[in-house]
């Protein structure tokens, strides 16, 4: 986060209108990116989902996990 409030600063010194329009553009961007990140998740999950599904089996037949004490 200061990594990138830095840059901006430096943005900001070399040229104000480009640092100006990134710093609307940013929420704007993250907006339209929004959907594609829980996409991103909802497949994550499904793909584990299936993998629970398929080793199923095999954890059944090996008696699960072991559970040392």
């Amino acid at each position: 986060m200061m990594l990138k409030f830095l840059l901006w600063l430096i943005l900001l010194v070399i040229s104000w209108p480009l640092a100006l329009l990134a710093l609307i553009a940013y929420p704007i961007v993250w907006l339209v990116l929004l959907p594609f990140k829980l996409l991103g998740i909802v497949v994550a999950g499904v793909f584990e989902l299936l993998r629970a599904i398929l080793h199923f089996p095999a954890r059944l037949l090996s008696g699960g996990p072991s559970r040392a004490l």
